[in-house]
């Protein structure tokens, strides 16, 4: 066992939430045997197994489930079906709820939301008050640190898949369309060469390039991590 429920609790939004205390030593959070950490509402809440850990004022509730080597802390909330795994990190007043994934390397705070069916994996950031939704993946070295470094476009195509972009630190705008990802020449050249220029599903995306350009093309310029200066 790696930690206990302790008698302390506290109730938000009805949920009966428990203190943690270590009952090992985590030396990759630096958590000592007998620290207080953060709350759960049961222990399927958060692994016995790895280094994962939730301190400070954190709270994971609902099947939510922390595990592998992440690290929840500050005022952040992980509920609903969401895993946060790997070396993943939420901190802040960040959020992750619904059956979101943050995992790999990744890292979500501030006041940033994850949700819905989204992911946010490897080296991905995502800061300030963004809001990563729906079927959305970010992933790479994404650097998304507010609502005008993203943006999405759901029902598009003959299978209405939805289509992310937002700032790569490595290649600029990235594009995420179904299997796709790529820099915003690629995903061109990609649907002339499966739609063509003319054709009406061609003529959609390609508007769809020229609009995420016009949306992410001073952002991408300006700051290629995409953090605000």
């Amino acid at each position: 066992m790696k930690y206990e429920l302790t008698a302390e609790t506290k109730v938000f939004f009805g949920i009966t939430l428990h203190r943690i205390r270590a009952l090992v030593e985590i030396s990759a959070h630096s958590v000592a045997k007998g620290d207080l950490g953060g709350w759960v509402e049961k222990e399927g809440n958060l692994s016995h197994d790895g280094n994962a850990w939730v301190s400070g004022n954190a709270w994971v509730s609902g099947d939510a489930w922390v595990y592998g080597d992440a690290w929840v802390y500050g005022d952040a909330w992980v509920y609903g079906d969401a895993r946060v795994y790997g070396d993943a990190e939420v901190y802040g007043n960040a959020m992750v709820s619904g059956n979101a994934m943050v995992y790999g390397n990744a890292m979500v705070y501030g006041d940033a939301r994850v949700y819905g069916d989204a992911r946010v994996y490897g080296d991905a950031r995502v800061s300030g008050d963004a809001r990563v939704s729906g079927n959305a993946w970010v992933y790479g070295d994404a650097r998304v640190s507010g609502l005008e470094a993203l943006c999405a476009f759901v029902g598009f195509g003959s299978v209405y898949r939805q289509t992310t972009a937002f700032i790569d630190a490595k290649i600029g705008i990235r594009i995420v369309c179904g299997c796709f990802t790529g820099t915003l020449d690629q995903f061109r050249a990609s649907i002339i060469k499966t739609h063509g220029a003319d054709s009406k599903n061609g003529k959609l995306y390609l508007g769809m390039a020229n609009m995420i350009e016009y949306r992410l093309g001073d952002l991408a310029a300006s700051s290629p991590t995409g953090e605000k200066e």
